[in-house]
């Protein structure tokens, strides 16, 4: 196996110093040091990344892809694929650090409304002394926490919650919540699946912020991302795959292009509802903005018609002079 170039070592230094990175960025970075485009050169952006695991799977590390739950973004990082007691030892975070992580980690996951975010307030009350554990399970165990853990005031976890956020194992979404952040979709995926979080029926990834079938006794979900090309087509069906229920319009579907065009005569009445709303928002702009233009907006009708009615009168009257006039010439000529 040809070693490594510099190429490889720049895309990973990278990587390394400057964290996970998103698909754009890291694109930028590639066409940078190759001098091609992944999006027309896939097959070559492909083998760069094969070959750096390659080297990479010797010291159980991997460059990976993984998809932000938040915002849909896809982003690119180097991640550790062994847990074990050496290798908590390259971490800047303490025992008391990491079990507060870690409860905060069970609280977003456990989150009951699929929404994959917990509140600042909820974060702060999580409590550490359920991720330790006391190995001959005796009744003291809890005056036999570590003094870290019993000793870990408010302050310290509002210090640790920042710095997690900072470091992107944690982030503050669009809602002002607490949730996952980019380097903890990176390194947990195996914890996800090691836990049984459920998985999206689509990408069968795990579902940390996803949509839930509307009908309570179905278990399915699916990532909103992935819910909206899953039901891109026009044409395609919404039912979903595990009960057959009817799955609602998002609010986000607004946007797509079946907006603009109407709907084809064939197409189902379930696929139809973005652009029936499209169209009846227009409507309802049209009659507010009649119903605010009030009275003058038949004004110029009104001064239109009767400007026309003055100019046939107008016209009437000249042609009415002219032949006055005419008559009183003739007579004149007579005499």
């Amino acid at each position: 196996m040809a070693p490594l170039s510099w190429r490889h070592h720049t895309l990973l230094q990278a990587l390394l110093t400057r964290g996970p990175l998103s698909e754009r960025d890291f694109h930028a970075l590639f066409t940078a040091v190759s001098g091609k485009n992944p999006a027309t050169h896939q097959q070559l952006f492909n083998e760069t990344l094969l070959n750096i695991n390659k080297d990479l799977a010797y010291l159980q590390f991997e460059l990976r892809a993984c998809i932000n739950q938040y915002d849909g973004m896809v982003y690119y990082g180097v991640v550790n694929n062994i847990s074990d007691e050496e290798s908590k030892l390259g971490t800047k975070y303490s025992v008391a650090q990491i079990a507060f992580y870690k409860g905060l980690l069970e609280a977003i996951v456990q989150e009951a409304g699929n929404d994959g975010s917990i509140t600042s307030i909820d974060a702060l009350n999580v409590r550490l002394d359920n991720q330790v554990v006391i190995i001959d399970g005796s009744q003291d165990s809890q005056s036999r926490l570590p003094t870290s853990i019993k000793n870990f005031s408010f302050s310290q976890k509002e210090k640790t919650l920042e710095d997690l956020i900072q470091d992107r194992w944690l982030a503050n979404t669009s809602t002002g919540k607490i949730g996952l952040g980019t380097r903890s979709f990176l390194d947990l995926r195996s914890w996800f699946r090691g836990n049984d979080i459920p998985s999206c029926v689509d990408c069968n990834e795990a579902c940390i912020k996803a949509s839930s079938c509307p009908n309570e006794g179905c278990n399915v979900r699916i990532h909103e991302y992935c819910l909206k090309q899953k039901f891109s087509q026009r044409k395609a069906s919404r039912a979903c795959p595990g009960c057959g229920t009817e799955w609602p319009c998002q609010d986000d579907e607004a946007n797509g292009d079946d907006d603009v065009d109407g709907p084809g005569e064939d197409q189902a009445p379930s696929a139809n509802c973005s652009s029936r709303k499209k169209r009846k928002q227009v409507k309802a702009e049209l009659v507010e903005e009649n119903d605010n233009a009030g009275p003058s907006t038949a004004v110029p009708r009104r001064t239109s018609r009767s400007t026309k009615a003055e100019a046939a009168e107008a016209a009437k009257e000249a042609s009415a002079a002219g032949a006055s006039q005419a008559t009183r010439t003739s007579k004149r000529r007579k005499k």
